[in-house]
Parts: structure tokens; C-alpha cells; sequence
């Protein structure tokens, strides 16, 4: 019987330790983050999560700065290598992109290194300007 998974934007749901464990040691854009930033990330964002129906346990997180008016940005998108393939990750940003668009905000942007495919099903395209974009601080 294959596995079936819920998905919650209910912070309190999030197994903290878990998620730092993830970003910090396995997702090229946060090794090494300490412990009490992905803490303060956590506290100053919405989050999302993907749980494992019968036994409760994370499989997925994703985090989302946003106003919760004009402007979202897409990050810390990490799904258990254990479960990667079984449609966690598309259901996971499915549920981000429905949640985030429900609040009226227009625009979410993200950057990856290597999950083109996944946003594209969801309309994410590259910037048609990114000339206009401009960043400060480390990249």
C-alpha cells in the first residue's frame, strides 16, 4: 500500500530539529546554518509541511518570507531523500502556491540551483529582466 501524506502550514506542527538537521547539513544553500537562525527564519516566515499519514513524521519544509500582501519569496525547500520521488515535493509546492495566491499576493519569486522543472509546472519562469533585479550581501 503505497504511503499517503498530509500537508500543513501550522508552524507548530514543524519538528524544528528536524529541519535544521536538513538545511544545514544536506541543502547546498544552508550548510552549516546554525541552529538559531533557521529558528529566527522559522519565527519570521510561513512555513509548510509535509507529514507522513501514518506515522506522523516530517518528510517535507518550505518556507516563505512574504508581506502577506504584494510579495512572497519561495525558500528552504527541502524534501526527505527517503520520499523524493513520490510526488511530495510538487504536492508540498502545490499547497504553498495555493495558500500564498489565496492571500492575493501577486508576485513569488524563488532562486534553485537544480528544481527548474518542479516550479516550472507551476508557472515559475525565469525573469525576463532580471537586469533590473539587484542583490545586497552575499549571493
Amino acid at each position: 500500500m503505497p504511503r499517503t501524506y498530509r500537508y500543513s502550514s501550522d508552524s507548530a506542527e514543524l519538528d524544528r530539529e528536524l529541519v535544521h538537521r536538513w538545511l544545514s547539513t544536506d541543502a547546498y544553500w544552508a550548510i552549516g546554518r546554525a541552529r538559531e537562525i533557521q529558528d529566527a527564519a522559522i519565527d519570521g516566515s510561513r512555513n509548510f509541511g509535509g507529514y507522513d499519514e501514518a506515522s506522523g513524521d516530517q518528510v517535507a519544509y518550505a518556507r516563505v518570507v512574504t508581506d502577506g500582501v504584494t510579495f512572497a519569496w519561495l525558500c528552504d525547500v527541502y524534501v526527505d531523500p527517503a520520499v523524493r520521488g513520490e510526488g511530495v515535493g510538487v504536492a508540498l509546492v502545490e499547497q504553498v502556491v495555493t495558500e500564498i495566491r489565496a492571500l492575493g499576493v501577486r508576485r513569488i519569486v524563488l532562486v534553485t540551483g537544480d528544481a527548474h522543472g518542479l516550479y516550472e509546472r507551476f508557472g515559475f519562469t525565469a525573469i525576463d529582466t532580471p537586469e533590473r533585479w539587484m542583490v545586497l550581501g552575499a549571493s
